[in-house]
């Protein structure tokens, strides 16, 4: 018999074909009886379940999530990346967007007490508080919107934070912002936002923050044992710079001895010792003296820098030094010269390597050991280093009440009374333009004001002041002792204000 041929139909009962042909009917019946079974259990679930929403809140939803601009063919709110989805702390709503659909009202006039405190929590003041952003900043794509939170006590408010890019931001990066909106009901149940704050008002929507003193740090990991935590140190290798003519000087000069120092350590797979006290040179002073005892963290992100490079406060490590160095029999190589290059202590085994810097300048410049054969070795890691965080949020402020839409003209002194023509050629009539300057004697940039809208860092004054983030935290950071807003810090904010703006135009 030919193998793919069926056996003939009287041989098809025998017993030893029984089982193959009536296996097959019996599947077949039990998998329908199986269908037909769920059928019957989703209907009748479904017919008495208590669904959250109404069919009409589910189609506002469904058609609040799937909607786009009328306007363009691209959806309101553009997706993040996936590495901004990490780093953000807000909720993931990174395809939402805008339903154009009008004011919602709750289901029935007898569910809604006007008296009663607005729910943030519910989806519908959520969807509203989500309109009301996108049409009060249309230069601005949304990457992300939190939950709304609870606003002021008398429960007429929400405060909710965003991710947004400006559509003309000419650097890359995405932004966060959070904001208090008074809610209302009209006396048909509809949700109204009457007033959206300024920026950054809705602190309670915020990531909250860990404002730690140098020694709370310290005692963050009081959890571990003490035998981990003298394990972990005495493993270790340091480096540590003391001494030297850096300090007081500039802030460039600063900065390029520090980062040799960082450089150094990295080229030697060391830990760098770092003293955050720093002394503010007199050029940034309004003392017109030099300052001792400013913060490292007033000016830039140590705790950024720490997470990308391996650096340690010197207060903690001088402490756990002296609790530790004799009885691991840690010890210690002195460089007292800078021409020992980095490339000789390559293959020192000490757990420190203390360079020493003497008294005689220009060789007690730490950049020094970075200079001649030790240049081919040793990089500046200069994308380590960010703007404190504070300061870049008094720039985005700064952008934010500008509406994003304005020119930056950067003027140093001595100032040249030439400025209106060059302007002029460059800049619209009518434009609002910020002047990044250190000129103490505004008056000077009169003749501005007759073609354009001039702004200086002084009109901004609040963002520094008493009730602000900038202050409490820069206080806090300095022991309870009141910080001045100094011509560095705004030297940075000018400077971030100037890579924001539209044009940018350099005035030297």
């Amino acid at each position: 018999m030919h193998p793919n041929r069926p056996p003939p139909f009287h041989q098809r009962f025998h017993s030893e074909n029984l089982g193959q042909s009536a296996l097959r009917p019996i599947c077949i019946i039990c998998f329908c009886f199986l269908a037909f079974a769920v059928l019957i259990f989703t209907l009748t679930t479904t017919s008495h379940s208590e669904t959250p929403f109404p069919y009409s809140s589910f189609t506002h939803i469904t058609s609040f999530l799937a909607s786009s601009s009328p306007s363009s063919s691209k959806s309101i709110v553009q997706p993040a990346t996936d590495a901004i989805m990490q780093e953000a702390s807000l909720p993931d709503y990174s395809n939402t967007t805008l339903d154009p659909s009008p004011d919602i009202s709750l289901p029935s006039d007898q569910e809604c007490d006007l008296n009663s405190p607005i729910n943030c929590a519910n989806p519908e003041v959520y969807h509203i508080l989500i309109k009301a952003t996108i049409e009060a900043f249309p230069d601005v794509h949304f990457h992300r919107f939190g939950k709304p939170v609870v606003g002021d006590d008398n429960g007429r408010s929400c405060d909710m934070a965003w991710r947004y890019r400006p559509k003309t931001a000419k650097r890359p990066g995405i932004f966060k912002d959070y904001r208090r909106f008074d809610v209302s009901r009209s006396a048909t149940c509809v949700y109204l936002v009457s007033k959206i704050g300024e920026y950054h008002t809705g602190l309670n929507a915020r990531k909250k923050k860990t404002n730690m003193t140098m020694n709370e740090a310290n005692k963050q990991d009081s959890f571990q044992s003490e035998y981990q935590l003298e394990s972990r140190f005495k493993s270790g290798k340091y480096l540590v710079y003391l001494g030297g003519g850096d300090r007081c000087k500039g802030m460039n000069h600063y900065l390029w001895s520090l980062f040799c120092s960082l450089g150094e350590a990295r080229f030697l797979n060391r830990t760098l010792v770092m003293d955050l006290s720093l002394c503010l040179s007199s050029m940034y002073s309004s003392w017109k003296q030099n300052e001792e005892g400013k913060d490292f963290r007033f000016y830039f992100d140590f705790e950024q820098l720490r997470a990308s490079a391996s650096v340690i406060d010197q207060h903690q490590f001088w402490t756990n030094w002296e609790l530790w160095r004799k009885k691991n029999k840690l010890n210690v190589r002195l460089v007292e010269d800078y021409r020992i290059t980095p490339s000789k202590l390559s293959r020192v085994k000490d757990a420190l390597i203390l360079r020493k810097f003497g008294n005689v300048e220009p060789d007690n410049y730490w950049y020094r050991v970075c200079q001649r054969e030790s240049k081919s070795l040793i990089r500046r890691p200069w994308h380590l280093l960010k703007k404190s965080p504070r300061l870049k949020d008094i720039a985005l402020a700064i952008a934010s009440k500008l509406d994003w839409d304005f020119d930056v003209v950067l003027v140093l002194r001595p100032y040249k009374d030439d400025l209106l023509e060059t302007l002029r050629e460059k800049i619209q009539d009518g434009r609002n333009v910020y002047i990044a300057t250190d000129e103490s004697d505004t008056a000077v940039f009169g003749p501005l004001k007759d073609r354009y809208i001039i702004h200086f860092l002084d009109d901004f004054k609040e963002l520094w002041g008493e009730k602000t983030e900038w202050f409490v935290e820069t206080k806090h950071l300095n022991n309870g002792i009141t910080v001045e807003f100094d011509g560095y810090m705004r030297k940075e904010v000018n400077t971030e204000v100037f890579l924001i703006g539209k044009r940018q135009i350099k005035w030297e």
